[in-house]
Order: structure tokens, then C-alpha cells, then sequence
């Protein structure tokens, strides 16, 4: 099993109860009884003393503390119900894991794979646990109205995603991952159709209307990178004290590919203050109620400067990002119209996909950016 890192509390130390974790009633089961089996058949040891916990964090797969050979660990599954096509990928986020932090020590490392569906109902991994601050929609009110913080936050974003940008594929044995030749072209047509089955089988006129104009706006390549594919800063771990990276989480849709796109997909989680409600709404980043974090527009010369990266035909990647994020809302959506899910935040998401939609057909016809 993989070694905690030294900066962390020790095992003992680890609060089980918290605002981090679903109240017991609340929490999704898992037939913990089932698991202790396997792992006990391969030489591990699963803690009924401190009995997992499921992390309220994440509106998709569904994460669990365990207390495992006398050290805290994650257990990562998909959610319940039907999977939209490519997502929720535990056995992809497993070998990126097994082997990332070699080259990218962000990432945790996962040493457990099972896909074996009688264990849990799904493919689940298990991976290393890092403690720490996790900021989503709004700072800490100990962190508000401070400029400074809004800057070193963006600047550490940017910077890690950079980091990650740099990192040989080959140096890591991932040379092989993905297919990043027609990359671009094929998250086009793969995002269109994904429209069509989360609006139960007919795409609305203006998601059309947006994967269109990407069609007739496709653009050469850049050098094919590691991609996170949902970097933002609520995947990313922080040191309560410094607010220093302590891990990159949340990897299930990551791959091989032209780094803009990872890139502009930051990007859409980005909100500014006089951004339409959807976006608002959506309440993705902090950066809605602190009007001390740098624009967008800033934020895309940063990542250049860092990045050494040529920029020049960004508006595509831009447009193919809040593309994704339209329809990836339009997907939680339909698991909440369709019974998958009765968790209350995702009640309103279908009407925010709208409004999500609208905007980024504002963006593709240069009314906004």
C-alpha cells in the first residue's frame, strides 16, 4: 500500500465526522462486508472500527475514507445509475494515478484496481489519501476580501495546470494513453452527440447551433499533453496554512490531447461577476463573489506566459470548453429527470444548462468571452 506523505496527521489523528462527510443516513451504501472479503483475499486489511465515510464533495463519482492496513485511503466508484458514454472511467483514472506522480507528484497515488462488478456493483479504485482545504463556490471567510489571496490562488492554478502540461507522457509510460491524433475534431462530434442523449434523444436548436459553428471553426493541433479534462480549484487540495497544492484530484475523465482544451475547460468554471445567472448560478469558483480575481482574459495571458503556449486560435478551444460544461449540466440534469439521482442540487441544472447554452453561443459570435 502506498506510503502517506509525511506532512500529513497520522492515521489516529483523522477526523471522521465532519462537514466533509455525508451524515450516516444520507450516505450512499456500499456492501462494506463484500469488500473487506476482497480485499482480505489479496492481503489487506479493511477497518470496521472506523467505519468508511462518503465525502460530501463532487456531484458525480462517489468517494469514500476507509481506514485500510493501518492508514486513511480513498475509495472511488461511479454513481449510481446509467453512465453517460466515456465518463465516470475508474479504470481510466487508475492508470493515470498508478503512474502520474512519479513525473507530477499532485497526484495521488492509486495502488488498487477492481473490476470486478459483484464486489460494489461498479469498477472501483482504490488511491492514496492526502488531508486539506478544498475551496468550491466561495473562500473561507477568513480568506475574503483579500487580493493577495485571490492572485496566489490564480497564480497557483494556472501554474500547476502548466506543471501538468510540461510532463513527458513517455517519462510516466503513457505515451500510448488516449488518441490525440483528430483529437479536436473527435471531442466535436463526441460532445454533439452527448447533447442529444442528455436531452432524451434531440439536442436543443442552439446546441446545434454551437457544435456547428465548431465544426466550421476546427483548428490545427497542439503538441498532444497529459490532460486532467475537469481541472478547477474545488479537484485541487490545498494546505489549509499556506494554500499551497497538496494534490490534484478528480482525474476519471483525463487523457492524451491538445492541452488548450484542458485549458479552456478551466476556463469555463471561471466566473466573473457581471456573467449572466447560469453561470452564477453554477457556482463553480470563487472568483463570482470576489471581484479581486484576475478576468478571464488575464487569466489566458497568464497560462500563455507560463505555458510558452501560442494562444492565437483560442476563441475554438474557448468555445469547445463551454461547450463540454453546457452538456455536462445537461447531463445531471437528466439523472435528475430521469429518478437517478434525488440529491436537491441537482434539481435546477437543466435550466442552468440553458442558460449555460446561450452564453456560449454569445461567446462563439464574439457578444462575450
Amino acid at each position: 500500500m502506498a506510503r502517506q506523505p509525511e506532512s500529513e496527521a497520522p492515521a489516529e489523528t483523522i477526523e471522521y465526522h465532519g462537514p466533509e462527510f455525508h451524515e450516516p443516513e444520507t450516505e450512499v451504501a456500499q456492501d462494506w462486508d463484500r469488500l473487506s472479503a476482497y480485499l482480505s483475499d489479496r492481503g489487506h486489511g479493511l477497518s470496521r472500527e472506523k467505519p468508511p465515510r462518503q465525502f460530501v464533495s463532487g456531484m458525480g463519482n462517489l468517494n469514500y475514507l476507509l481506514h485500510l492496513d493501518g492508514e486513511p485511503a480513498v475509495l472511488r466508484r461511479p454513481p449510481l445509475g446509467p453512465i453517460p458514454p466515456g465518463a465516470n472511467d475508474m479504470k481510466r483514472e487508475h492508470r493515470i494515478l498508478s503512474v502520474l506522480w512519479q513525473a507530477f507528484p499532485l497526484a495521488p497515488r492509486a495502488f488498487l484496481f477492481c473490476d470486478d462488478e459483484s464486489v460494489l456493483g461498479a469498477p472501483f479504485f482504490i488511491m492514496e489519501y492526502r488531508p486539506g482545504l478544498v475551496i468550491t463556490g466561495a473562500l473561507p471567510e477568513a480568506l475574503g476580501g483579500q487580493p493577495a489571496i485571490s492572485r496566489q490562488l490564480t497564480e497557483m492554478m494556472v501554474g500547476v495546470l502548466a506543471e501538468l502540461h510540461a510532463v513527458d507522457p513517455a517519462a510516466v509510460g503513457l505515451d500510448s494513453f488516449g488518441r490525440p491524433e483528430g483529437f479536436l475534431a473527435r471531442t466535436v462530434e463526441g460532445w454533439r452527440k452527448r447533447s442529444a442523449i442528455a436531452a432524451d434523444g434531440e439536442a436543443p436548436p442552439v446546441a446545434r447551433a454551437i457544435s456547428d459553428w465548431l465544426r466550421a471553426h476546427l483548428v490545427p493541433e497542439q503538441t498532444p499533453a497529459l490532460l486532467h479534462n475537469d481541472f478547477k480549484l474545488n479537484n485541487i487540495i490545498l494546505d489549509p496554512k499556506t494554500l499551497e497544492p497538496i494534490a490534484v484530484v478528480d482525474w476519471d475523465q483525463g487523457t492524451r490531447g491538445d492541452p488548450l482544451f484542458d485549458f479552456a475547460t478551466f476556463l469555463s468554471y471561471w466566473i466573473e461577476p457581471d456573467d449572466p445567472p447560469a453561470m452564477r448560478e453554477m457556482g463553480q469558483m470563487p472568483s463570482a463573489m470576489e471581484p479581486s480575481f484576475p478576468k478571464r482574459k488575464e487569466v489566458v495571458a497568464l497560462y500563455a506566459r507560463l505555458s510558452g503556449r501560442d494562444l492565437s486560435d483560442f476563441l475554438f478551444h474557448r468555445v469547445l470548453g463551454m461547450f463540454k460544461l453546457c452538456v455536462i449540466f445537461m447531463q445531471l440534469g437528466q439523472r435528475y429527470r430521469l429518478g437517478a439521482t434525488k440529491d436537491p442540487r441537482y434539481a435546477r441544472l437543466s435550466e442552468v444548462a440553458d442558460g449555460l447554452l446561450e452564453f456560449t453561443h454569445d461567446i462563439a459570435q464574439g457578444r462575450a468571452f
